[in-house]
């Protein structure tokens, strides 16, 4: 038997080992996250941070209302470092380089978990990442980092966790990506890559989660039915399709919603009996919809609106035990709404969205049947409709045949003029046949033209305060103009008018009449009206619908109307050039409304594709809504530049001309010569004042005496401005108007530049207003300032 003294013993040594270590980290490492610490700008969440700090005991660790930091530790190591900023952080000063951040990093390599989210990283990710070796989760979301993804993370072999989430990261998804062996979770949501998802995606057997969700994407999506781990896919808000994608059937969510996908659900989508979360909203879905989804066990959200299925709706259908959301809106559908999902019969909790179908209802929810009826076989999902037309055809061949017959034997004349006429009526059926394959192929169909109430899919509307895009009829339209009288009219030109107008839900819009050439294709109309209903953007004015106006003989579309939303705040050069002193907008007041015209270049030139540029931007187009956010009016709508171009033959510009290669850098001129307007408070109405203001401007850069800047820029805002946060806008507008297309900034350096000005100058204020002397601008402006706005879309 053991003495109480040894049983004493084992005890304590039992106790210490369980203990946790507080090994002391390494004296490198101690330095190295020092380091990190002022390479970020010690920010709050590491305000705590010392040389003598215990790292690995816990005290590297912090938790505030400006963000989060953690500091893990394996013996002597960090194996994890957690440091997140409070989201919409500001990017970093311009003296911050992340390829030094990274740099440092490697001097930490056992890590193998790193979150830097939302700290205001900028700059191109850097390939260097690839050295640290052993990192199994990277998330760098929420920061201001630009370009590709760099070759150099091919080298991270254990990498099972990717975030990139809300960067401004582009080009093309690198096919080496679907090479990473030990990738789950792969997360690159809200930034502007672009071109086909690469075929090497579908060959990743690890991946569970794929979320592509708001980028610029386009193409069918790869074959995943191998990726038997998948679970979750969320590329929402992109151009992808038009094919459904191929899954396998454990996946629990699946998110394809603001795409192009078309045709009809696969059957085997029944069978998914892990599947939860089911959104196909706002895509050109056709054909019939499968009451069995409702049911699938485990299903609790489900969201088909804004399609095209068709189908027969039982109020006998059941609904799975889970289901807490179904949005059946905006479809063909008929029949009854099923009893699962009336009331009482449905759960407390559940949500149910009907509307706008042709179902049986007394609440005046619903389209007329007729209409669904003439929908369904406008798009040619009408069984047996193809069956009568081949019987049709047959029993016209069959006539001409024997009418051919009997015309040989009376007289050759007859025969002759039977068989042109034959002929001729083949002719006619051969080009109607090939008007409907043409008006078929573009997914918007005739007959839905005809009616003009289809209602355009939108992307990316987010949370921009305005109405969802639709179709107006012509009585709307002429209600909310008085008939179109001249006192709405606001102006016209050669192609047509413009007038105020009034919805009837109070509602006020503009509207742009457009007359339409009789050349003018359905399939033209049908791209144009598709573009269209994509410009939605908080710093457009954005479209709302659009109205088509007839020719009762062949029903031809003779008119366009395209209304947009209604922005009455005066434009941009009025609150600056023109306005009086109390009414010109304060110094930082200026830099968010050129943060915000920036912003709408970004989204035209890759917000949709194909992406419009040429805008012709001038600052009368610039108009300002309430809170004094900037809406671009009058840009390069495509049917529109057509129109102007073959009226004007091809003017553009009074400023400058750039060669097609540079056709987005005229852009970025044209708001080089905005900018100028806004930094000199001069109006400019030629190349030769843009000329002398240049030279001006560059006098004023080069000296380091602020007397030359102060002199530069508007009286009215000089006084009231950080020195730092002026010569940061004078010089992004000096790159802007460089001579050469090449040599002026991406759109993305212009935003940091003018956000990092922006930033520079709340915290001038902010001093000021704190050392006793007073803000240099009023109360009154500080109050009614639009907050920052973030780089991201």
């Amino acid at each position: 038997m053991a003495r109480p003294d040894h049983l004493l013993l084992i005890f304590f040594s039992v106790l210490l080992a369980l203990l946790p270590e507080t090994t002391q980290l390494q004296p490198s490492q101690v330095w190295t996250l020092i380091k990190i610490q002022q390479l970020l700008n010690d920010p709050p969440m590491l305000s705590h941070w010392r040389h003598s700090t215990d790292f690995c005991g816990g005290a590297g660790g912090f938790m505030g209302p400006t963000g989060s930091a953690a500091v893990l530790c394996y013996g002597d190591t960090v194996t994890q470092l957690h440091i997140a900023g409070a989201p919409g952080s500001p990017p970093l000063p311009r003296n911050f380089s992340v390829g030094a951040l990274v740099t440092t990093l490697s001097r930490l390599p056992d890590l193998k978990v790193l979150t830097l989210s939302s700290v205001g990283l900028w700059g191109p990710l850097p390939g260097k990442l690839g050295r640290l070796a052993a990192l199994e989760i990277v998330n760098v979301s929420g920061n201001y980092l630009y370009g590709d993804i760099p070759r150099g993370m091919s080298r991270l072999a254990g990498l099972q966790t990717l975030v990139l989430d809300d960067n401004i990261l582009g080009g093309e998804l690198p096919a080496w990506i679907g090479t990473l062996p030990s990738l789950t979770v792969l997360s690159l949501r809200n930034n502007t890559f672009r071109g086909a998802v690469p075929e090497s995606i579908g060959s990743m057997p690890s991946l569970r989660s794929l979320v592509l969700a708001s980028n610029n994407l386009s193409g069918n999506l790869p074959d995943m039915s191998r990726l038997t781990n998948l679970q979750a896919i969320d590329v929402s808000g992109n151009s992808l399709g038009p094919a459904f994608p191929k899954l396998g059937r454990k996946v629990v969510t699946v998110v394809l919603s603001r795409n192009r996908f078309g045709g009809g659900l696969p059957e085997a989508l029944g069978s998914f009996y892990l599947l939860e979360r089911l959104d196909v909203s706002w895509n050109r879905f056709v054909g019939p919809f499968t009451p069995a989804l409702l049911s699938l066990p485990s299903i609790r959200y489900l969201s088909i609106a804004g399609n095209r299925f068709t189908g027969t709706l039982s109020d006998k259908a059941l609904c799975g035990d889970n289901l807490r959301f179904v949005d059946l809106s905006l479809n063909l559908l008929m029949g009854s709404v099923p009893a699962c999902l009336r009331s009482p019969d449905r759960k407390p909790d559940t949500v149910v969205l009907v509307s706008t179908n042709c179902l049986d209802s007394s609440d005046g929810s619903q389209r007329p049947s007729p209409f669904c009826q003439n929908q369904a076989l406008a798009v040619g999902i009408m069984p047996g409709k193809e069956r009568r037309n081949a019987a049709s055809k047959a029993g016209f061949v069959a006539g001409i045949v024997m009418a051919t017959l009997v015309a040989v034997s009376v007289v050759g004349f007859i025969v002759f003029f039977t068989v042109r006429k034959a002929a001729t009526k083949g002719s006619k059926a051969r080009t109607l046949a090939t008007s409907e394959e043409e008006s078929s192929s573009t997914g918007y169909p005739s007959k839905l033209l005809a009616d003009a109430r289809y209602i355009s899919q939108t992307v990316k509307l987010g949370a921009l305060g305005i109405p969802s895009y639709r179709s107006f009829s012509l009585v709307e339209l002429e209600a909310a103009t008085n008939n179109f009288e001249n006192s709405y009219l606001l102006g016209q030109d050669s192609l047509g008018e413009m007038y105020r107008g009034r919805l009837g839900n109070g509602t006020p819009v503009t509207i742009r009449t457009l007359k339409i050439k009789r050349s003018q294709t359905t399939q033209s109309l049908n791209r144009h009206i598709d573009t269209i209903s994509r410009l939605r953007h908080q710093n457009l004015v954005s479209a709302l619908g659009h109205c088509f106006e007839y020719d009762l003989d062949d029903s031809t579309v003779t008119q366009l109307y395209i209304v947009f939303e209604y922005v009455q705040n005066g434009n941009l050069r009025s609150r600056i050039s023109q306005g009086t002193e109390g009414c010109k907008l304060t110094w930082s007041q200026r830099i968010s409304a050129a943060i915000g015209v920036a912003k709408g270049i970004q989204f035209l030139h890759g917000g949709i594709i194909p992406g419009l540029v040429g805008n012709d931007l001038r600052i009368t187009n610039i108009l300002l809504d309430q809170n004094h956010v900037a809406k671009i009016g009058n840009y390069n709508i495509p049917i529109l530049a057509e129109a102007m171009k073959s009226e004007k033959g091809g003017a553009g510009n009074k400023f400058q001309t750039d060669s097609p290669m540079y056709s987005d850098k005229t852009d970025i001129f044209d708001f080089g010569v905005i900018l100028l307007e806004v930094v000199s408070g001069k109006t400019i109405t030629s190349m030769y004042e843009v000329d002398i203001l240049k030279e001006l401007l560059a006098w004023a850069i080069a000296d380091e005496d602020r007397v030359r800047r102060r002199s530069f820029a508007d009286p009215a805002v000089s006084k009231g401005c950080s020195d730092e946060s002026l010569r940061t806008v004078m010089e992004i507008c000096q790159r802007c108007l460089a001579k050469e297309a090449a040599q002026r900034p991406s759109v993305e350096d212009v935003l940091w530049n003018l956000q990092f000005a922006a930033q520079v100058q709340d915290d001038w204020e902010v001093e000021a207003w704190s050392s006793g002397g007073g803000s240099p601008v009023s109360s009154s402006s500080r109050v009614t300032r639009p907050s920052r706005l973030n780089l991201s879309r």
